[in-house]
């Protein structure tokens, strides 16, 4: 039996939307193209022509707008920028792509992946929102704290210290505990500067803080718990003193602020006076502060001599002296911990290096870096590490710390023995016999 042939009728729509296939293919061909002749510039810097020729030879004209572009793209192939770099996927969009370009967003995003390559742990972008609230201080705000001292290290906020008798101390939060988050907000790689702001709220407000408590320091991860606190004003001295035993000075430093070295030079002459014949600079726990108190608190102790030296970015590096106004002679031992950082630490090894201290303890922390945040001109801000502290003797502090001349643990299980101190006043009162 013969078979009719059949014959299909054109469908319009049908032909329409083949059209509009072949259409964008020849557009995502043509985008492949001028990907790939762009990502062959970069490695092997093709000449211009060769380019714009060859784009020709395939049949697909170039127009002049586009040739512009693979001029300016091809001109900027050989530098090894990000900047040329970035600019040439954002003319290839700006060309080709049927999207616009989130600006905000693709700012926020590039260069909070920028900050993280450089490998620096405390590099961080601030976008503005986040810089306004959180890192930019303000003169004109109320502080009501939770208790705690905060310091960084390896660029997260940790608990430094605890007020005795703070709401915080009696709910568990103990020293080396990180924050995960703050009133339900992730804050886990916040700097000490953002939570303290977000915790500067009016007295009687409530916060609530998940903590996380890791087995040490570099632990990442740990037990979870968390505290509903009530911020108030702790008023806690920053220095104490004690005239112990065996005319042994003692003057405990919990931060070293903007008026320390006029507080520990007060301290050594009342001391002195009530008969102290040596003394002992205890900075347990202590998570630094300025460069310039560290330095001049060295300086009532040391006559001459280098306090530390800087590293920067510009070259060798410099060197902050002592200003030879010691107010003692006096033998002088220096407790530190594992909890001593920062402008602490420098201000240990300085006493150390320049053979001015015993120091008792343990090793320091190693935060021997200096963290600067620069305001950006189209908002926001960025904070990277500019300097580097290394001891007069021109050891590295980052990252190594401070190891003492006798290293002690902290007592017994209970806190309730405190051989650091023990053997701390030991050699204060030796010292000041052979003396």
């Amino acid at each position: 039996m013969a078979h009719k042939a059949r014959h299909t009728v054109p469908n319009p729509q049908a032909r329409g939307a083949r059209r509009m296939e072949r259409a964008n293919n020849r557009l995502l061909f043509r985008l492949f193209i001028v990907f790939i002749l762009l990502a062959v510039a970069f490695v092997g810097g093709f000449v211009l022509r060769s380019q714009t020729e060859l784009i020709a030879s395939w049949g697909i004209p170039v127009t002049d707008a586009e040739q512009e572009a693979l001029n300016q793209a091809a001109a900027q192939s050989n530098e090894e920028s990000i900047t040329a770099r970035v600019g040439d996927v954002e003319r290839i969009l700006t060309t080709y792509s049927l999207d616009e370009i989130n600006l905000t967003d693709a700012t926020y995003t590039m260069l909070d992946d920028l900050m993280k390559s450089t490998g620096d742990p405390y590099a961080t972008y601030y976008n503005p929102d986040v810089y306004n609230n959180y890192i930019k201080e303000s003169t004109d705000r109320s502080y009501a704290g939770i208790g705690v001292v905060f310091a960084d290290y390896n660029g997260r906020a940790y608990v430094a210290d605890v007020f005795e008798g703070s709401e915080a101390e009696a709910k568990g939060v103990q020293q080396g505990d990180y924050l995960d988050s703050i009133d339900g907000t992730d804050v886990a790689t916040w700097s000490m500067t953002e939570v303290v702001n977000a915790l500067a709220k009016d007295e009687g407000a409530e916060v609530t803080i998940t903590w996380m408590r890791p087995t040490s320091l570099d632990a990442q991860t740990g037990e979870s718990f968390t505290t509903t606190l009530l911020c108030k004003v702790y008023e806690e001295a920053n220095l104490s003193t004690e005239l112990a035993k065996g005319k042994v000075g003692v003057i405990k430093l919990r931060q070293i602020t903007q008026n320390s070295a006029e507080l520990v030079k007060q301290a050594v002459e009342a001391l002195t006076a009530e008969g102290a014949t040596s003394f002992v600079l205890d900075l347990r726990d202590n998570p630094g502060g300025y460069l310039t108190q560290a330095v001049d608190i060295a300086s009532l102790f040391i006559e001459s001599g280098v306090i530390v030296e800087i590293q920067t970015v510009d070259g060798p590096a410099s060197s902050k002296k002592a200003s030879g106004a010691t107010i003692t002679s006096a033998p002088l031992v220096v407790l530190v911990n594992k909890y001593t950082a920062a402008a602490a630490e420098v201000l240990a090894a300085a006493l150390q290096d320049n053979q001015r201290a015993q120091l008792v303890g343990e090793t320091t922390l190693g935060k021997g870096s200096v963290q600067v945040v620069r305001e950006l001109d189209f908002g926001g801000a960025v904070r990277y590490t500019a300097a580097l502290y290394l001891t007069p003797l021109g050891y590295h502090i980052d990252d190594t710390g401070i190891v003492p001349q006798a290293v002690v643990a902290n007592g017994d299980a209970d806190g309730k023995t405190d051989d650091q101190r023990i053997v701390a006043l030991d050699t204060a009162r030796a010292l000041a016999k052979e003396a």
